[in-house]
Order: C-alpha cells, then structure tokens, then sequence
C-alpha cells in the first residue's frame, strides 16, 4: 500500500494557493488516489515560480520547508539572511521560497529561499540602479575581499574599497547597524550586486566640502584626521575636504619625518595658513597653535653665552642640539673638537645625550643658532703656544704618517706637523720618512707656533744644526768679514737660485737661505719668488768658523720683527689688529731711518 496505507482517515495540507492549511478526509483507497492526483497536477507549472511555503522544522544549518509539494525542502539557514537568521525564524512562520526543482536526487523539493527573495527585490533595485537611488541595507558577515550585505532580502557583496572615504581598520562600529548603499553593478542572470558605501559617503562629503570651502579663512581652526603620510608633511581630511600639514609646520621642534609624531587616522587640531581659492589648496599648521618659543628667547641666547643642550639629531656635517624648549642650534663638525681629525660626527656625540655648547652666531630673523663645543674647553693651541717656545725641544709620540710629513700628538689632542723636508739633512724626505712608523716616540724642535692659524711646525733635523757644513765648520761666536755675527739682520744679494733655496752675497761674505727659512707663512716658501740681483734682507743664524759662509734667515727676521711691534705697540688681547700694529712699526722704521739720513 505504501505511504498511503499509513495515512489516517483525517489528513491536514498546506495550500500554496490559498495559503491555508486544509482539513481532509479522504474515501478509501481510490479517493485517496484522485487525491495525490489532484493535489500533484500540473506540478511542472511550479517549478521558477515563487511561492509560499510553511516552516516544519529548524536545526542550526537549515530550515525544513513544506510548500504543500510531495516532500519538504531543505534551504540553508545562510539564504534567509541576517533580518531572518535570527529568532524571527520559528516552526509554523511562513515564507516565500523559490521552486528550483519539484523533486530533486534525493527525493526532496529543492527550494531556495535567497532566490525567492531576489525575485522580490530585484525589479525594485533595478529601478534604483538605473536612477542611481540610494538603498539600504545591512552588512551582515565579512568575507574574503569585503562584506556580504542583506539588501531587503538580496544579498549584494560589499569590496573592502568602497567601505569607507579613508583604509577601515576595524569595521566593527558598521557590523549588523543599517546603511545607505550606492549600487555600482548589477548581473541578474548571475545574480550579483555589487554596492558601494563610499560612495555615498563621498557625495555627502562633496556637500560639507562646499560648506567648507564657503567659510574657510586663513587663521581658521578646524579639527580633522590624518589621512596620509608622505616624506614633506602630512594630509589632513577636514570633513570634506583635504590639506597639507607641511613637515616644517608640525612643531617648533626638528623634525625629519612627519611619521615621528603623527599616525594615519590620528585626530589634529590645526589651522588655516593659506588658502588660494582658485585651485582650492589648503595650506595647514600645527605649531603656529602653540608659543613660538622664538618669542623673547633673544635675550637669553646672546652670541659667546654658554648653554646645556640635547643632541636631537645627528648628520653627516654636524649636529643638531636642543638648547631651549623647541629651539635648536647646529654644531658644525669643525666646531666639535680643536682636532682637525676628520671623524663623523655619531663618533663623537649620540642622540640624546647632554653637551656643553657656546652661542656663535645667531640669525633670530632667519631662526638660525650656530653653537660651537670646542670653544667650551680648553684651546689646546693656546695652551701650548703658553707652556713652549719657538726652539724649545717637544718629545711626543706619531699619531700619523703621510706622504708630506709626520704628524705628532700634541698635550690637548691636537697634533703638530714635522715636514719630510725637516727631517733629515743627509737624506730626501722620501727616504727619511721611511725611518719612522705610527706610534713611536720622536723628539722635535719647535719652530713655528701659530695659534691663529691652529698650527704648530716641527723639526727634527734643527736639532743637530747643518750637517753638510760640518759640526767642526761651524762656530756660534765666530764673526763674518765685515764684523757679522749671529742674529744680526743683514742686507743680502741673491747671486744664484736652487732648488733647496737662495744663494746671497752679504759684503765679502757668501750665504745660504733655506726653502724653509724663506717666510713664515709655509705657502710662500717658494724659490720662485725671488730672482737674481734681488735684494732681502734677513737675520744670520749660523756663522761657520773663518766667517767665510753664512747661513740665514728671512723667516726668523719676520717673527723678530711681530714679536718687536707686539711688544711696543700693544698685543692682540688689548685689541690691536696685527696688520695695524707692524704698520706702526714700519712707519716708525721709515720715520728713523729719515731722521738718520737728514
């Protein structure tokens, strides 16, 4: 008999039709037949169309659904959405399903009820899309690339993109809360929706642009979101519309990066610094909201004045510090240390750290602070110039050797040079550089010390007098024809040019000036300066025994005569300019040598 067999004389239906559940009897085995007959005629007309159906049963993946069809249907729970996933869903609620098959492989109706509530909504959102209206929905679930969202019984796709006018991090604050949407495509033969909430973010934002735009000023205060870094400054959304918080209007502080202090999505208060209204760029600021720590601070950073600071930043030609609340000054890498050494400045000073620095210069117009940390210890050169004397001898150890000379440590860390002229009088430079190596201990002589100048001049062979003249040749007492001596300044006539320096004739008596001896500035020690039947004067230095030969000085006389004007005239400290003060001392000269002749 089958199923029929198993019926009861009272039987109920659900009528699709009418919508109401029916009370039958059936009349024996052949009523019963004329009734499935009935009750199943035609069923081919049912399947694509939308009808309503029953709810005979729930589990937590699908909803068992009876449209009065021979059997149920199964229809996952996700096809009814968010606004019927939740307690709306009971046992005997009705609903619109949509018939895909009558009877499918396993017997059952296949229903579909995401497709029933398609069919309902799509002529309506249609019309929106062609007269691009906006419709609401809600999103519901996230999944990859963006969101689902119910559309009143349509489930569209939301990309990640068009969530929001700016990157969403987190969209929990939008989760199951109902929205406008902007639908940008639609596929009814595959059933796809896409839609767009940026959008109509973006058309409101076009209405407080204009708004914006209408009222803005410069001197404007505005609040807004960070919503770009760049390496130049920084892009702030004013509600609307955009601007440019450059990197130098951040802080009164140096900053290298906008990244140093702000973050995309950060609340500002800025204000208006420019606005040109024919390309609507907005120029913003931050730090012109707080006290220009330039305002007053003059007064108290006076050039020679002496501050602690921090170092904020470190470059390869100096450092930046910080000597007073948003005030900042740069050391120069020569202004570190009194030692010409060239070493970056990270080996000598680290961010963050505290130094001592003295005010240079100062530009308060242009905002510029030249400070100096040598000048807070110390001068080495000074120092020496004080406690050594030209001729006296220095024992020191070789901080470097290059191809013109030795360098020797100085007291102070500073460091005096022995030329590889000055080094021996028996071999060339070349050779007698050889002989030494960095590190060793080395004896010298003094022979020029200028502070100014941050130069000290060694010798190593002025230790042992000329050599090629003969230890026994030569007598500091002996006296030249013409009653010359040691240290005597003489008239000379230069009779012939070498390459190791001047010959000259003083009376009867022949002399020899060395390259070195030719100035006290190194750069015009030069035999090329001078030419045959010149005239010079100089000082005797050496007289060999007989006085036949002379060795002298133009160099030695020089450094005579500044000491001899220094002396009468006035010194640096009491501020007499050298220039001014041998000037006096030459004018003097002439006036005697005047009165002499008269």
């Amino acid at each position: 008999m089958g199923k029929a067999a198993k019926l009861t004389n009272t039987r109920a239906r659900y009528n699709p039709a009418t919508a109401d559940v029916e009370i039958f009897k059936p009349q024996g085995k052949d009523s019963f037949a004329s009734l499935l007959d009935e009750n199943f005629a035609g069923r081919q007309s049912f399947e694509g169309q939308v009808l309503k159906g029953m709810i005979v049963g729930l589990t937590d993946d699908v909803v068992i659904v009876d449209v009065g069809l021979k059997s149920e249907g199964r229809i996952p729970r996700k096809e009814f959405g968010f606004t019927e996933g939740g307690n709306e869903l009971e046992i005997g609620g009705l609903v619109d399903v949509f018939i895909e098959r009558i009877e499918g492989k396993e017997g059952e109706a296949q229903l579909s009820r995401e497709r029933a509530r398609r069919e309902e909504v799509w002529v309506t959102l249609e019309e929106s899309f062609v007269k691009q209206e906006k419709v609401e929905g809600i999103i519901f679930s996230r999944v990859k690339g963006g969101f689902n969202v119910d559309l009143g019984g349509a489930i569209a796709f939301l990309p990640g993109s068009q969530v929001d006018v700016r990157p969403m991090k987190d969209a929990s604050p939008i989760m199951n809360q109902k929205e406008t949407f902007l639908i940008l495509k639609m596929d009814r033969a595959r059933g796809n929706i896409v839609v767009s909430r940026r959008a109509v973010m973006e058309e409101s934002r076009a209405d407080q642009r204009a708004e914006i735009i209408q009222d803005l000023r410069e001197g404007t205060v505005l609040k807004g979101a960070v919503k770009n870094l760049t390496d130049y400054g920084a892009f702030v959304d004013l509600g609307g519309v955009d601007g440019l918080l450059h990197v130098t209007d951040i802080s009164w502080k140096r900053i290298n990066r906008p990244d140093e202090v702000l973050r995309i999505g950060q609340e500002v208060e800025v204000v208006v610094i420019r606005f040109n209204k024919d390309n609507q760029r907005i120029s913003l600021g931050m730090k012109q909201l707080e006290k220009d720590p330039w305002e007053g601070a003059t007064a108290d950073l006076a050039v020679d004045s002496i501050h602690t600071g921090k170092v904020t930043n470190i470059t390869d030609y100096g450092a930046f510090v910080e000597i007073a609340e948003g005030i900042e000054g740069l050391v120069h890498v020569s202004e570190m240390t009194w030692s010409k050494k060239t070493v970056h400045p990270n080996k000598i000073v680290t961010p963050g750290q505290e130094v001592q620095v003295q005010v240079l210069e100062l530009d308060s117009e242009k905002r510029r602070i030249s400070l100096g940390m040598k000048q807070t210890i110390k001068n080495p050169w000074t120092d020496f110039a004080q406690t050594h004397e030209e001729g006296t001898d220095y024992t020191g150890e070789i901080s470097n050797i290059t191809e013109f000379g030795l360098f020797v440590r100085l007291p102070g860390g500073v460091d005096g040079m022995v030329h590889m002229s000055d080094l021996s009088w028996d071999q060339s430079g070349e050779e007698a550089i050889k002989a030494y190596k960095k590190g060793d201990s080395i004896t010298t002589r003094v022979m020029e010390i200028d502070v100014e100048k941050e130069r000290v001049s060694l010798s190593v062979k002025a230790l042992t007098g000329d050599q090629n003249a003969g230890s026994s040749d030569t007598d500091s007492e002996a006296i030249a024809p013409g009653g010359l001596t040691k240290g005597k300044v003489v008239t000379c006539t230069i009779t012939a040019i070498k390459e190791a320096g001047i010959e000259v004739a003083v009376g009867d008596a022949t002399g020899f000036i060395k390259k070195m001896d030719l100035s006290r500035d190194r750069s015009e020690q030069r035999t090329d300066r001078f030419a045959v039947g010149e005239k010079v004067d100089a000082r005797i230095i050496t007289v060999e025994k007989g006085g036949k030969k002379l060795q002298l000085s133009i160099k030695a006389q020089e450094v005579a005569e500044e000491r001899a004007a220094i002396a009468e005239f006035g010194t640096a400290e009491s501020g007499a300019s050298l220039g001014g003060i041998l000037g006096a001392a030459l004018k003097k000269a002439q006036e005697e040598k005047a009165a002499s002749n008269g």
